[in-house]
Order: C-alpha cells, then structure tokens, then sequence
C-alpha cells in the first residue's frame, strides 16, 4: 500500500492512500506509453486500426507482464512461513491476486479493442484477440525468469568472492577440447 504526505498547514497532515507503491504505478505507465507509442506509429505508418490496437496491446501486454513475473518472483521468494506469519502470507496473496486481477482485466480488454476493430474474417475475429494475451503471459514468464537468473547470479557471484583464492587457484579446470 503506498500513501501520498501532504502538509496542509501548521499541525495538519493529509494522508492519501493507494493501491501498490509508486514504483509500480511508474512502471504501469511505461507500460501503457510504451503501448501507446507503437500503436500511434503503426497507426501512422499503415492506416490500420487493427493492426495498430493488437501491436499497441501487445507492446503494453509485453512490458506490464515482465514487470508483474519479476514482481511476482521476488514475492515468492520473500514469502514466510505461513504458519508462523500468517498476516504477511495474507498480505503478499492480496498483492498477487491484484496483480492476477489487472493482468486480467488488460488481457480482456485488449481482446475486446482488437475483436471491435472494422476488419472481419477469422483471423480477426478470432485469433488477432487472442495475441495480446499470449504475449503478456510469455512476458510475464520471462520475467519471473529474468527475476530468478539475475539471483542465482548474484548468488554465485556471491558464493566465488566468498571462496578463499588458494581454494579457487587449487580446483582443477576443464580444458578438455
């Protein structure tokens, strides 16, 4: 949960809360600009609303899936213990099912934009829907992947630097060609 201070004079405080952190919502708008971007060049280069609102919710699909995988991922690796903190266990399952509900939410809303467009035929109708969903998902995955990799490394980084220099200048190397 984030929250805006505001003095509003000598002994006064508003405070102002909202859903996520304000790195999340900075992301959510890169996410949407980005999307916006492409679907006013497409627009602009082949006078097709169709194509323009599939690659313009593709892009933002894209984008917001990789930030919701690596955020996804760092919450399961900070998840506790559940039976010895069952509030935060609470906490981290609302985050995630807001996450699951605006992934969601964006994937049927891409769907219905695409599917109104004025072009008809199968591939219109029913499968250009269907893209920006695919490529939020494949996103979202890459990013849980991107999110765990970047750990490990850091983590053997981590794990080499601890290594005495005598222990790394006795192990044998594989030079095997």
């Amino acid at each position: 949960m984030g929250r805006i201070v505001k003095t509003r004079g000598e002994g006064v405080t508003k405070y102002y809360w909202y859903p996520g952190e304000k790195a999340d919502w900075i992301r959510a708008a890169v996410a949407v600009g980005a999307g916006l971007v492409v679907l006013a060049l497409v627009a602009l280069f082949t006078h097709s609303g169709l194509w323009a609102s599939v690659l313009g919710t593709s892009v933002t699909a894209a984008v917001a899936g990789l930030n919701f995988g690596r955020r996804d991922a760092r919450a399961l690796r900070d998840l506790p213990d559940i039976a010895s903190a069952r509030k935060a266990a609470i906490v981290d399952t609302g985050r995630a099912m807001w996450r699951a509900m605006v992934k969601g939410c964006g994937a049927a809303g891409a769907a219905v934009l695409v599917a109104n467009m004025s072009s008809r035929g199968f591939v219109a109708d029913w499968l250009l829907p269907l893209v920006p969903a695919v490529v939020g998902a494949l996103a979202h995955q890459a990013g849980m992947i991107a999110e765990r990799m970047s750990e490990d490394a850091a983590a053997r980084k981590q794990a080499v630097e601890a290594t005495p220099l005598r222990a790394r200048a006795a192990e044998p190397t594989s030079n095997a060609a």
